[in-house]
């Protein structure tokens, strides 16, 4: 429909963002600063920071089933049930399988949270910039399409991200991890500085570090103007932080957004497509769906950022047909929704480590010690391409080792159990994987969401590549291991299918050419300059390092050129 006069200008916007999580998050405070009236669309429901965490202050026994769910739930949820995150504590914060239905042509666990602030309440909050090294892999190593931009271009962008959501870590000095802007970091504690000590002698191409992460240890005066805390090392952040102390759109950017006037925040409605305008050869709003009523609506604008996530995002993008693109706006080459990535998580291992038993640790650490990539970094050496980080953490081990001692009973073994046991090594891998053209999602031709929608298909899976790449960690992580002086190392492959890693990029990929790419170097679409896409959707390639920190510092840059190319008059 085409509303005209007096109510189409009360529809009407500068810019509007499809999303509200990280990026999404990240584009409206920068044009709400920027002075454009921004409309952000949110499939999910109003929730307001502190005043909508039920559960961020309750004791164990104040929740019904001590953060367990009953087999009836689980058995109900077997997809998002998998995630780490995903207990009765946080579950109002995911979308249970039922509510947004999807088919997976290749197994795949597809984790969302729709709500006003996204997967931003229940992210892992690590964050490492990109390095050249990972901006010139395709192009080096022949995969994918080449990269538009190089790391000069983002590292400004990084800079001005980092001091506004404030990064806990330290300036570790290495090339393929390019330092960031840092408060004072976390500490490795004595088992992990042991293992860090011991990595160091034996190998001259690896750092064991503190991991960087979205935490204020220190806020700076950029951070209480944001109403936000020190983190009290609760590690209950997945509930909703009451302090701030985590960054979350809902603590920082949508408040520092509202407070300028310019932002107009519309829950609860589910972006159906994007409106093309043929005779002016560019979108002009947007079609939504109002989640309760059911109604259709639009809603206009000069400019439009898809901040939906990865995967919503290519969704969206192939529902928006016209005559113009009748395979999906800008999709002239056929290639939205291909090349479809992640990271594979699949490996880990447990170990034990006897010695500094007259040791223990203060809180519970947001983070864990990393390990940067040291694969086929400077040159490809091995018989798989890319690499992986390794993230690892020491523990003691607490009272319920004793569940596993059923024949003990008695006081003395009860006081055994009020020491604290032997330490604990626990290795993890984080893979990258070379996007493939099959790797793709596309529209069903037959089954729709609740909302009438096409439903999304999911077509991913591993390749050799993948398995080459987990391989070659169990046997370094097995060797790191063993030098560092553990015992009783285990290897295990959680065999999970993609998906689990919620780290999932592509299919409106950024590149040179319009042949090969859907978006250009201020991740424009080639075919529609005045459509953005910032999120996760728009990677050529995925890196190995967590890339919610990437996503944000691409979001603030292509927001402040259209911003400039507005002023312009070229949007």
């Amino acid at each position: 429909m085409y509303i005209q006069g007096d109510a189409k200008k009360e529809m009407t916007y500068d810019a509007i963002v499809i999303g509200s999580g990280i990026s999404g998050g990240w584009a409206a405070k920068e044009l709400c600063e920027q002075g454009l009236k921004t409309l952000v669309l949110e499939r999910g429901r109003q929730v307001e920071h502190v005043k909508d965490y039920p559960t961020t202050n309750k004791f164990p026994w104040e929740i019904p089933h001590r953060g367990r769910f009953t087999p009836e739930f689980a058995k109900e949820n077997p997809i998002v049930d998998r995630c780490y995150a995903f207990d009765e504590a946080t579950e109002h914060f995911f979308v249970k399988d039922k509510e947004h239905p999807y088919v997976q042509e290749k197994p795949f666990d597809w984790i969302r949270g729709y709500q006003v602030g996204g997967k931003s309440l229940i992210w892992a909050r690590q964050t490492q910039r990109w390095s050249d090294y990972e901006f010139e892999a395709p192009a080096r190593d022949g995969f994918a399409v080449d990269w538009p931009i190089r790391y000069k271009d983002l590292a400004p962008w990084y800079a001005h991200v980092e001091k506004f959501v404030g990064i806990s870590g330290n300036r570790d000095g290495i090339d393929n991890l390019p330092d960031s802007e840092v408060l004072p970091p976390f500490e490795l504690n004595c088992v992990e500085k042991h293992i860090r000590d011991r990595v160091k002698e034996q190998y001259t191409d690896r750092q064991v570090i503190i991991g960087r992460c979205a935490h204020l240890t220190e806020p700076q005066e950029i951070h209480l103007q944001q109403g936000r805390g020190k983190c009290q090392a609760r590690h209950l952040c997945y509930r909703g932080c009451p302090f701030g102390a985590y960054f979350s759109s809902n603590s920082s950017t949508i408040p520092w957004a509202s407070k300028t006037g310019n932002l107009t925040l519309r829950p609860d409605s589910v972006v159906h497509s994007i409106i093309y305008d043929e005779a002016k050869g560019k979108a002009v709003g947007v079609r939504v769906i109002d989640a309760h009523s059911k109604e259709m609506m639009e809603y206009y604008a000069r400019i439009v950022f898809v901040n939906a996530a990865a995967l919503n995002s290519n969704l969206i993008l192939l529902n928006s047909t016209s005559n113009r693109f009748p395979n999906g706006l800008g999709n002239d080459n056929e290639l939205l929704g291909k090349y479809v990535a992640f990271h594979n998580y699949r490996g880990s291992m447990l170990a034990t480590y006897e010695g500094f038993e007259d040791q223990y640790y203060h809180g519970r650490r947001p983070t864990t010690a990393f390990i940067p990539s040291f694969r086929n970094v400077r040159q490809q050496e091995t018989d798989f391409l890319r690499g992986y980080m390794v993230a690892f953490s020491a523990s003691r081990m607490g009272w319920n080792r004793g569940m596993q001692e059923a024949a003990r009973f008695g006081g003395a073994w009860k006081d055994e159990l009020s020491q604290p046991g032997m330490w604990q090594v626990y290795m993890m891998m984080q893979g990258e994987t070379v996007p493939r053209e099959e790797n793709h999602v596309r529209l069903s031709e037959d089954q729709k969401d609740p909302f009438g929608i096409p439903q999304l298909v999911t077509s991913i899976s591993y390749d050799d590549n993948d398995e080459k790449v987990l391989q070659d960690f169990m046997e370094q992580g097995t060797e790191m291991l063993e030098k560092s002086g553990c015992a009783n190392i285990r290897t295990m492959d959680s065999g999970q299918a993609p998906g689990l890693d919620i780290h999932e990029m592509g299919g409106v990929r950024m590149g040179k050419d319009p042949k090969s790419s859907l978006l250009n170097q201020w991740n424009q679409l080639h075919e529609c300059k005045n459509v953005f896409v910032t999120d996760g959707a728009c990677m050529t390639s995925v890196g190995n390092q967590n890339p919610s920190l990437t996503f944000m510092a691409l979001t603030a840059r292509a927001a402040n050129h259209a911003v400039e190319e507005m002023k312009k008059g070229n949007l």
